[in-house]
């Protein structure tokens, strides 16, 4: 009961596989064809006789796969899908005298993968000619052989079978010796006695001939030695002797021994052993012993090269009769061959999206031993996302067992294993590689969150700033980065019209020079886009800070640089030692130690009269005035600033010692610069005029506001408080720096009833000062009064020109004649 159900299941199991199978193996196609045929010659149409047009069977990757075979014998022409020959086939070399000789192929299409078994018979063609062992075969008959007796000869040897082997002999016609042909022996038939007195030796020519078309043929020529009686040939135990040896067995292996024996005695009973026929490739290979019959290997015998041997074996006596015995050798196979793997079809690159399951190449292996020794089990290595399924036959499918990264692992290096069920096993392994191939599936990633560039002003157009770098683990133009700024404003103007970015290297370049004054730093967007389909990006920040640069030299605010108009200021007589006489305004435009500044007196009349103090640039006296003193004292100041290197800037300051305006000089000896005698004059003109004009103004206002009011009145706010429009826009940190101070403001004052009117010594105050934005402001009863509303006038014009009223009059009279000079 229990072996029919198994019989059952077996059959079930039998019939589920044929189903299976059934699309993947067809039907076997038969070719016939004559050998030696010549290259490239057709021997049919595989893809007329698969069905299958020409595009299908090209694009489906026909091939030939030559089971076993050392040589290709056999091509697919794909323009035509004929089968045609590609090496000379020799069907002796292939078959030997086997009576039918088949070359079988397979023929391998995939997507999806076919298996076409094709058997090429190979049919003989008439290319060998009959061949005799020896070129000359030596009797020895004696003269007492009766007519009719018999003598045997060696046959011909034909490569070629069946109608083109040997077909008949013809015996050179004579008139002792008949030829006698009969079931594949050939033996000289005595026709007539012999006589030795009158013919010692007979030389005959035997032709053997095939039956080929154009036939061919062969000849020996049999030298008979006529000698006295020799009664008996010597008789094999067998006709037919049968032996086996293992391939491989070492030379000098016993293989058969064959026996003959001899009726006659003495040296006409001696019988000796050779081989009558074997082959050219065969005859190295074994040995007989002429006095034993003993048969040995000589040589190394491959039962994949030729597993059976046949041979005759001649016995000749003492006086040269002779008979023949045939020998058969079987080669048993031993497991001597290791599998073979065959790559047939490999992907070159696999995505690393395929899904698992995907077929990435087609494995074939082949044993050339026989039975339990040419079956084959085949394995991979574990840990790799592969696997090996059995398709057909041998061939087994190289398949995908799990999702693939080429981030993670780009190559495969795979071994498989091909073992037989030999005895011992023999195996053999082939490496494969496998290539992932990648997909656009990593965006680049900056090396850092963000990135800061510093750089100095007025730094050269072109200069590279720093270097943002992106990487990106895919592959080739997937991986490939290129790097852009984002569209942006930096104080209103595109951000590509300050900075640009190198798309290869990532190095961020200055557009133009920058002006750390203007702005102090800025930000940009740089996106880094690989190659990809479809491209993948990333951004950072990028941060640029602009660092001064010491490229503003001071500018002086009070007094006018030199070669602008000059101004004086009045020093009292009786000013004493450490008395404020000025002071001299800068700023600088830079920050920091650049904006430091320091002030020098690089030039005086008399060094020792007057100092100026080194970071707030008031001039003072050094000493009491003394009558000694010069009227005129020049200076000339430098306001350095405490950048490396170091910029300056330097003014001229015009200081008169005198208490009475009309101790005042001539003009032209105020200056450094020499004026030529006609501008001269005009200012002495013009000086006497204004000064007159001016002084009786001066003089009536000082008696009205004496009259109206008994304590002075501020009539001019100090040259030295600056309006803010005299200020550069940038110099909002000048507190800090210490170079203008803001609460730092000088106020000028008339004398109280002087007729001359005299200036009073210069004073600072802190409080109640004017702002620099504003003008002076007026009570509403000083308005109502002409008198002051024409000395606010004058006073806002001294304002306006940072300088006392009388010598602002002077400064505009001489421009307004210096300009008349000049047209």
């Amino acid at each position: 009961m229990g072996c029919k159900r198994f019989s059952a299941l077996f059959l079930i199991i039998c019939f589920v596989a044929i189903i299976v199978t059934m699309p993947l193996v067809r039907g076997d196609l038969s070719y016939s064809f004559p050998e030696e045929m010549k290259r490239g010659s057709v021997i049919g149409n595989i893809a007329k006789d698969l069905g299958l047009n020409l595009g299908t069977f090209s694009s489906r990757k026909a091939r030939i796969d030559v089971e076993g075979a050392r040589k290709r014998y056999c091509d697919i022409n794909m323009n035509t899908g004929d089968l045609i020959t590609s090496d000379r086939i020799d069907r002796e070399s292939l078959c030997g005298k086997k009576p039918s000789c088949v070359l079988k192929i397979d023929v391998v299409l995939e997507n999806p993968l076919e298996l076409h078994r094709v058997s090429l018979h190979v049919v003989d063609v008439n290319d060998n000619s009959p061949r005799f062992t020896e070129n000359v075969i030596e009797m020895e008959i004696r003269e007492s052989a009766e007519k009719g007796s018999r003598f045997s000869i060696g046959v011909a040897h034909d490569a070629d079978i069946g109608q083109n082997d040997v077909q008949r002999y013809i015996l050179q016609t004579n008139e002792k010796f008949i030829l006698a042909v009969e079931n594949n022996k050939v033996e000289l038939a005595l026709e007539n006695k012999l006589d030795r007195e009158k013919q010692r030796e007979i030389s005959l020519l035997l032709t053997a001939i095939d039956g080929g078309s154009p036939q061919k043929s062969g000849t020996v020529v049999i030298h008979v030695t006529v000698l006295d009686a020799n009664d008996n040939v010597p008789v094999f135990s067998k006709a037919v002797y049968n032996a086996s040896v293992p391939e491989n067995a070492p030379p000098e292996t016993l293989v058969i021994t064959v026996s003959a024996t001899d009726a006659d005695e003495g040296v006409n009973g001696d019988v000796t052993y050779k081989f009558g026929h074997v082959s050219g490739d065969d005859v190295s290979l074994f040995s007989i012993d002429p006095k034993t019959g003993q048969i040995k290997l000589s040589g190394v015998i491959d039962y994949e090269e030729n597993n059976y041997f046949e041979m005759s074996v001649e016995a000749k006596d003492g006086l040269g009769l002779t008979s023949y015995a045939k020998v058969l050798i079987d080669v048993i196979d031993s497991n001597d061959n290791s599998p073979a793997i065959y790559l047939k079809w490999l992907s070159k690159l696999i995505p690393e999206n395929v899904s698992p399951g995907t077929e990435v190449g087609v494995i074939n292996v082949h044993d050339r031993d026989s039975e339990n020794n040419g079956v084959i089990r085949c394995s991979i290595q574990q840990n790799v996302p592969f696997k090996l399924v059995l398709s057909i036959k041998n061939y087994y499918s190289l398949v995908t067992t799990g999702q693939l990264d080429r981030e993670l692992v780009s190559d495969y290096n795979i071994t498989i294993t091909a073992t037989d069920e030999g005895l011992p096993p023999l195996s053999s392994s082939k490496m494969v590689q496998l290539s992932v191939g990648d997909i656009n599936d990593n965006p680049p990633v900056f090396e850092e969150q963000s990135y800061s560039a510093y750089v100095s002003e007025n730094n050269k157009p072109g200069s590279s700033l720093c270097t943002v770098s992106a990487g990106d683990p895919d592959w080739r133009q997937n991986g490939t980065v290129i790097y852009s700024l984002l569209p942006g404003e930096v104080n209103g103007a595109s951000v590509s019209s300050y900075l640009s970015v190198n798309g290869d290297t990532g190095v961020i370049h200055a557009v133009r020079s920058f002006d750390y004054e203007q702005f102090r730093s800025f930000k940009v967007q740089v996106m880094a886009r690989d190659n990809g389909s479809p491209p993948l990006s990333s951004n950072v920040t990028v941060s640029v800070f602009i660092s001064d640069m010491n490229d503003n030299s001071p500018q002086i605010l009070y007094p006018a640089p030199e070669g602008s108009s000059f101004m004086t200021e009045l020093v009292p007589k009786a000013a004493h030692g450490g008395s404020l006489v000025s002071k001299v305004i800068a700023v600088d435009a830079d920050s920091g130690q650049n904006a430091w500044l320091s002030y020098h007196i690089v030039k005086a009349t008399d060094p020792g009269l007057f100092s100026i103090d080194l970071h707030s640039g008031e001039i003072r006296t050094q000493r009491d005035i003394s009558e000694s003193d010069g009227m005129k004292q020049n200076l000339i100041v430098a306001v350095k600033d405490n950048g490396q290197p170091s910029l300056s800037a330097t003014c001229a300051m015009y200081l008169l010692i005198s208490d009475n305006l009309a101790e005042v000089p001539e003009l032209k000896d105020i200056s450094f610069d020499e004026k030529n005698s006609k501008l001269t004059s005009y200012l002495i003109i013009a000086l006497v005029s204004v000064s007159t004009f001016f002084l009786t103004f001066i003089i009536i206002i000082l008696g009205v506001r004496f009259c109206r009011r008994r304590k002075p009145r501020l009539m001019f706010d100090g040259a030295v408080a600056i309006p803010g429009a005299y200020l550069p826009p940038n110099y909002s940190d000048v507190d800090c720096t210490g170079t203008l101070r803001s609460t730092y403001n000088y106020d000028a004052y008339l004398t109280t009833g002087s007729r001359t009117s005299d200036f009073k010594f210069v004073s600072s105050y802190n409080d109640n000062t004017l702002p620099a934005d504003q003008t002076l402001k007026k009570s509403p009863t000083d308005f109502e009064d002409p008198l002051l509303t024409l000395e606010t006038s004058i006073e806002r014009l001294a304002y306006r020109h940072g300088q006392a009223p009388l010598y602002c009059i002077l400064n505009i009279t001489m421009n307004n004649a210096h300009k008349s000079e000049t047209n």
